[in-house]
């Protein structure tokens, strides 16, 4: 298994809102947000489920980016 380095705390997003330019958030992995239990299910796993087929195969780490100014979201591939 690869290591993400934003969710290990190595690196940090800097992105800039595509809609009005403001600093996008990080919220974490995509596959958190499926439901209750996802968060705790084997990263590996969810990759294979969460309709991303590049995460797997090219370990990429799906980041969910949302921007405090306008609302606006994005996902972000983080290479492992």
């Amino acid at each position: 298994m690869a290591i993400c380095p934003v969710c290990n705390g190595f690196e940090k997003i800097k992105a800039a809102c595509s809609s009005c330019g403001s600093r996008m958030e990080d919220s974490g992995r995509v596959m958190d947000y499926y439901d209750d239990y996802s968060a705790y299910m084997p990263i590996d796993q969810m990759k294979m489920e969460d309709g991303y087929p590049r995460d797997y195969q090219q370990e990429e780490c799906p980041h969910l980016l949302k921007c405090p100014s306008c609302g606006h979201d994005s996902v972000k591939f983080i290479k492992e």
